[in-house]
């Protein structure tokens, strides 16, 4: 489980913080997605989870050891995958995890074997021995990820680790993530593909300029693309509400009526518009609204702007 607790961030003094007092969790088998605008903090706090950067203040505990005072056993806990991974060009993928895999007190034959076993989940068994030089953004993302499975650990972070892959590379990414959630590891991912996190993600955090301003649940992704009816109707009582009834699940508060579960989908609106009229209700506004998460976040960025 990964824990991140008021963090805050700021790279120069009197600056704006980088990241702002920021706290959600990790849990172990669980998936989840981190998205916001270039530059709201999303690698900030992804690298400060893996170690590389201190925290100005706060905490960040991996699998009860803090990142900072138990470093070591903090970072042995997790698989970083960065966006753009970089590493000695003239190198060869077997004989750098050999050397990687050390690190971890893993030798001999069974660092070979390790690493053959890694580049083939990778699908990078036939490019063993080809220098990395060789190697196309795809391939080195892909080549990052073996790495981050040397240790075995616990948590993984992947800070735009879909990007710059073609579909099979997409699909096998997302596999893997999947894997390693029913193993009952913890996923941290940040990307700017929002129809693929939609459907991989079991929690979303959304990041705008340094603080988190919303998070979403599985269902509640779900229901952003479900079609609902909003209504304001001045004098709306309880006959009123047995009246749209008839048209899905009501949800009433005051003049401001949200109908969602439509029976008949959309074409419910124009029939419950009718049958208040009908009945002598004058509503003052009649909408029916249904986003998809891109929809959403680009109107939650709107709002917050």
């Amino acid at each position: 489980m990964m824990e991140v607790e008021n963090f805050t961030k700021t790279y120069h003094r009197n600056s704006r913080p980088a990241v702002d007092n920021i706290t959600f969790k990790v849990c172990n088998g669980e998936i989840v997605g981190f998205v916001g605008l270039n530059g709201a903090g999303k690698t900030t706090t992804i690298e400060a989870m893996a170690g590389i950067i201190l925290p100005s203040s706060g905490t960040v505990i991996i699998d009860g050891h803090d990142i900072v005072t138990d470093k070591v056993a903090a970072s042995g806990g997790v698989g970083w995958m960065s966006e753009f991974p970089y590493f000695d060009t003239q190198s060869r993928p077997i004989p750098l995890l050999q050397y990687y895999a050390g690190f971890y007190g893993i030798k001999g034959k069974q660092a070979n074997d390790l690493s053959c076993k890694l580049l083939h989940n990778v699908g990078l068994e036939e490019y063993a021995l080809k220098k990395i030089k060789t190697f196309s953004q795809g391939m080195k993302k892909r080549f990052s990820l073996a790495s981050a499975m040397l240790s075995n650990p616990g948590n993984f972070l992947f800070d735009e680790s879909l990007n710059g892959l073609d579909p099979e590379g997409i699909e096998l990414i997302k596999k893997l993530m999947t894997t390693f959630k029913n193993e009952n590891r913890a996923v941290f991912l940040s990307s700017h593909i929002l129809p693929e996190l939609e459907i991989l993600v079991d929690r979303l955090i959304i990041i705008h300029k340094g603080v988190i301003i919303e998070t979403l649940t599985k269902d509640s992704i779900k229901t952003l693309g479900k079609p609902v009816i909003r209504i304001k109707l001045p004098g709306a009582d309880e006959r009123a509400v047995r009246i749209l009834s008839e048209f899905g699940n009501v949800i009433a508060n005051g003049d401001d009526i949200t109908i969602t579960d439509l029976k008949s989908g959309p074409s419910s609106a124009k029939d419950a518009n009718v049958e208040l009229v009908k009945n002598g209700y004058m509503p003052l506004q009649f909408s029916v609204l249904g986003q998809s998460l891109e929809e959403h976040f680009s109107q939650l960025m709107h709002d917050n702007s």
